[in-house]
């Protein structure tokens, strides 16, 4: 398997192009935590995980028949080891969802704006930019400020197992940007065989007794609004929203992505009070402006990265100097 170069990153005119899809990402995902909440219960969590992946995967299959064909070995592996990471996202998020207020969802699973750049650094033994650093700082206290309106309440299991997906993401970001065999492939192949990995696991877990109740009974159990919340959350939060981070992981930097994804909880908040009626309050909207300035703060110190340190990142991760 020959090292394969890294694609460069998006010049500051032509940052948006990446950054406006993963951040309308965030934006359905900040909405996912209504929709699951309405849809989802402790006992048929694996059921609706099922359904969720299961739903979209024929016709992904028939799209992109033709890219995953062409998929190489080693592609297929690739693509098969994210789809397991995948899973090891969704199972404790879902649970944790439920487990847990959706507060202290959105405060833990932010975190991942902090893990990325931590890890990243920690694998190519490049440091963060002491800014960049700050700015995901300075986002993160704006999601405590944010998430202040609902009160954030003692640790429980729900926000241990938030903890856990958080981590899990962090893991899936970096493995998308390292995994050498991913990098050129067709991101809608790349995205059908992750998905159908996940939901192979799923499967599995739902055949096992005590998982919960079996996906065709739930689905049987569905009316027309959860029929509704099982396609957005399949359509949008799922489909688009991986084929996306897929498409831009491989065009910019992994913190950078995750720090765009790290406004999840002030779509959140903004669905919440447009949609589940609650109400923001003043702590709330300062929160909701720090993360705006925070991830604003972020994107110009990624923009104005010196040349040397990309490069020697570029370095690193292929192990081909220039």
């Amino acid at each position: 398997m020959s090292a394969a170069a890294v694609p460069a990153l998006a010049p500051p005119r032509r940052a948006w192009v990446t950054d406006l899809p993963v951040l309308l990402v965030a934006a359905v995902w900040g909405a996912s935590y209504l929709a699951a909440k309405g849809i989802t219960t402790p006992h048929t969590v694996v059921a609706v995980l099922v359904l969720r992946f299961a739903i979209v995967l024929p016709a992904l299959a028939v799209a992109g028949w033709r890219g995953l064909r062409a998929l190489s070995a080693a592609q297929w592996r690739g693509a098969g080891l994210l789809g397991l990471v995948l899973s090891g996202i969704f199972l404790p998020e879902t649970y944790g969802v439920v487990h847990t207020s959706a507060t202290n969802a959105g405060l833990i699973i932010s975190l991942t704006m902090i893990f990325t750049p931590l890890a990243e650094a920690a694998v190519t033994r490049v440091r963060p930019s002491a800014g960049f650093v700050a700015a995901a700082g300075l986002s993160v206290a704006g999601v405590v400020l944010l998430t202040q309106g609902g009160g954030f309440t003692s640790p429980s299991a729900g926000d241990l197992l938030m903890l856990l997906a958080a981590l899990a993401r962090t893991v899936h970001v970096l493995a998308m940007a390292r995994i050498k065999a991913v990098r050129n492939a067709d991101s809608l192949s790349l995205t059908t065989v992750q998905l159908g990995s996940a939901v192979a696991v799923f499967a599995v877990l739902a055949a096992v007794p005590g998982t919960g109740s079996a996906p065709w009974t739930v689905a049987a159990d569905f009316g027309a609004r959860e029929w509704a919340g099982l396609v957005f959350l399949s359509v949008f939060c799922t489909l688009f929203a991986f084929f996306v981070q897929m498409w831009s992981v491989r065009r910019t930097s992994p913190s950078r992505v995750s720090l765009l994804l790290g406004t999840e909880p002030l779509w959140a908040a903004a669905v919440g009070i447009t949609i589940g009626g609650e109400r923001l309050g003043v702590l709330g909207v300062a929160g909701a402006v720090l993360v705006l300035a925070g991830t604003a703060w972020g994107r110009r110190g990624a923009d104005g990265a010196p040349a040397a340190s990309r490069q020697r990142r570029h370095t690193v991760r292929t192990g081909v100097t220039t």
